[in-house]
């Protein structure tokens, strides 16, 4: 196996700094003389970032119906599958399947190994979900995923809102009925729990917070308090507890939802964020037309 920093510094090495902006990072989370460096482009918008136990980080383009693969060891990019159902964000079951909010016909997808998918859920009280928009595994197969409406250009339903809120959705393992959380969000959208099983973060794109809960022995969720006073895109979370915001570049909160770093990626709107590589110390960041990465001190949570 090659050093596991190898593809990166490679990257690096032909990869310029992609912001003149600087990175402001109060705790060392950033590696030393790192840079944004773009690791793969030519993409309509890049979405859902989510990375295997081998550090290999799936991520789609959600316009043109793809996701694909970033291989960890080479940094080569190659097409996972070309009837993605237009996925939007992403996690990884404990069974190694891929479950994906597949926006094209507002459904929740299982996808395997091979691609091949199943359809978890494709409707509530008879009618289509709005549009599923970011999703996360509980240790015990709970899955959660948000609901927020954003009218799609190749829908062919109505663009109006088919449910009676934008909620936060609970799935238990074979269960088909969906459990509405007590969220008290107005738009959600980013969506990430903590790997104990304890806490469940929700971004907040209406209200402009992030939020932090408590998860019950029953899956629902109590105790909301303040995680972070911005809005935010996709977000994920660091070893340490810190979390990582998209959406203007990538900023982060550490627990006591104080603002101690901020990575600018490029101009516009930074869509989502994970941890991947090898040693999981690559931040990947799905921004526009293109992905990037910069290496950092910390791990990734997942």
């Amino acid at each position: 196996m090659r050093n596991p920093g190898y593809a990166i510094a490679l990257l690096i090495l032909l990869a310029v700094q992609t912001s003149s902006a600087q990175i402001q990072d109060e705790t060392g989370l950033v590696a030393p003389n790192a840079e944004v460096v773009k690791l793969g482009e030519g993409y309509s918008f890049t979405e859902g970032p989510v990375a295997d136990p081998s550090g290999n980080v799936f991520f789609t383009d959600q316009p043109n119906n793809k996701i694909l693969k970033w291989e960890a060891e080479t940094g080569k990019i190659s097409v996972f599958s070309d009837q993605a159902g237009r996925s939007n964000g992403m996690f990884f079951d404990n069974k190694g399947n891929l479950i994906a909010c597949a926006d094209e016909h507002n459904q929740l997808w299982s996808i395997n190994a091979r691609g091949k998918h199943k359809v978890l859920v494709k409707e509530r009280d008879g009618k289509l979900l709005n549009g599923p928009n970011d999703v996360w595994v509980h240790p015990n197969g709970n899955i959660y995923f948000t609901d927020p409406l954003y009218a799609r250009d190749y829908w062919k339903r109505t663009p109006e809102k088919q449910q009676d809120g934008e909620h936060v959705y609970l799935l238990k393992p074979g269960k088909k009925e969906l459990i509405v959380l007590n969220s008290g969000v107005v738009k959600p959208n980013g969506i990430i729990g903590s790997p104990d099983g304890k806490n469940l973060y929700i971004a907040d794109i209406g209200d402009k917070k992030i939020y932090r809960y408590v998860i019950e022995p029953d899956g629902t969720v109590s105790g909301r308090s303040l995680a972070a006073p911005m809005a935010a895109d996709g977000i994920t979370l660091d070893e340490k507890g810190n979390l990582y915001l998209a959406g203007n570049g990538i900023t982060v909160f550490d627990k006591n939802a104080r603002q101690i770093a901020h990575i600018p990626v490029r101009k516009g709107w930074s869509a989502n964020v994970t941890f991947g590589g090898t040693d999981r110390r690559l931040l990947f960041v799905t921004a526009g037309d293109a992905v990037f990465g910069i290496r950092m001190n910390v791990k990734g949570a997942y």
